[in-house]
């Protein structure tokens, strides 16, 4: 007995002594452990793993940006009188959205890069998935709002405010809001009744639909299908209606005689144009990435995948502060209107 004590002791030593020398089969073994079957391994960007507290610095700037930017955005609108219009509704609505997408994914993305917390539980996943899907498609018919706004100034600038009221716009809203629910509802109520294969490592830091899908125990391609047939539908309808839209504005646009005021005209639709190109571009090259081009580097779909849920966030906030001659008075007001108040405050404590 005291042999064999002996022998189970030597080859413990020698096996904790082989996980020493080879960390990366220690990780591999303790991945395979600790994720159960009802669980997912989240990936920041596949093969940079030693590099993640690096990148977590430009990736944690990018979303205080995005968190920053929006929610300056929201707060100006709502404050400030003269910007209580249709357009600047629309842009509330999109800086919403982008508010509410940049904190769905907020969670995971740095607990993967800074702690590396790559577990993530099945039923969390299918919530970030439904809800990243759910905003996505959100900001996408906000946008197409945003087109028709801008296609009712330019081409029917007599009818603009007759038909798009305070009304219309909380109306519209709530249109854009009740068709997400109608076609995502049912959505998710299937997936969740969907069995998938845990324990496999995902290609990003969040739970994405052509990424999960693969891991499914029943034949992925009609799940796949009908994600790639909802996002047709949904975005592919809504990129129609806006390229339509600016069909008509570019040809009533070319009809003004005065160069000035053709400028001024297309000088309105800058701010949406780059809205809709760096929210479409990222979106289509990620789908196209995944679902017809099955050997692209996992590396390539993570740098895609993160550019497009923070490109927009990031980016529309600039944009419309910078282009937006109201925007920009009202924040620059809204910091005056601070540092008035700091020397006020200091003489009152120096009166008392």
């Amino acid at each position: 007995k005291e042999v064999t004590k002996m022998d189970v002791h030597i080859k413990n030593l020698n096996y904790f002594h082989f996980l020493k020398v080879c960390p990366q089969l220690n990780m591999l073994i303790f991945n395979n452990t600790t994720s159960s079957s009802s669980s997912f391994l989240l990936t920041a960007f596949p093969g940079l793993e030693r590099a993640d507290v690096w990148i977590s610095i430009p990736v944690c700037c990018l979303y205080t940006v995005a968190l920053l930017g929006n929610t300056m955005i929201l707060f100006v609108i709502i404050t400030e009188q003269s910007l209580h219009k249709p357009m600047y509704y629309f842009l509330s609505m999109l800086a919403a959205v982008d508010l509410c997408l940049t904190i769905t994914t907020l969670p995971t993305v740095l607990g993967v890069l800074w702690f590396y917390a790559r577990e993530i539980s099945l039923k969390a996943c299918l919530i970030q998935m439904f809800l990243v899907h759910f905003f996505s498609f959100l900001e996408s018919s906000v946008l197409v709002a945003m087109a028709f706004d801008r296609f009712m100034a330019i081409c029917n600038p007599l009818q603009y405010a007759i038909v798009l009221t305070d009304m219309m716009s909380l109306v519209i809203g709530l249109i854009i809001f009740i068709r997400q629910v109608i076609f995502m509802f049912p959505c998710g109520l299937a997936l969740s009744n969907v069995s998938f294969r845990g324990g496999q490592e995902l290609s990003h830091p969040f739970c994405y639909h052509p990424d999960m899908i693969k891991f499914t125990h029943s034949n992925p391609w009609i799940s796949n299908f009908w994600g790639m047939f909802l996002q047709l539908f949904l975005n592919g309808t809504d990129l129609l209606f806006i390229l339509f839209s600016y069909v008509l504005i570019l040809r009533t646009v070319l009809t003004i005689v005065a160069p000035r005021k053709q400028q001024k005209a297309l000088g309105t639709c800058v701010c949406h144009i780059c809205a809709v190109t760096v929210f479409y571009v990222p979106m289509i090259t990620l789908s196209l990435a995944h679902r017809l081009f099955n050997s692209t580097p996992r590396i390539i779909c993570s740098i895609l995948a993160n550019i497009y849920l923070l490109l927009p966030p990031v980016l529309n906030p600039v944009i419309y502060s910078l282009k937006t001659k109201m925007i920009r008075q009202a924040i620059f007001q809204l910091f005056q209107f601070k540092r008035s108040q700091h020397p006020n405050v200091r003489g009152l404590r120096r009166r008392n």
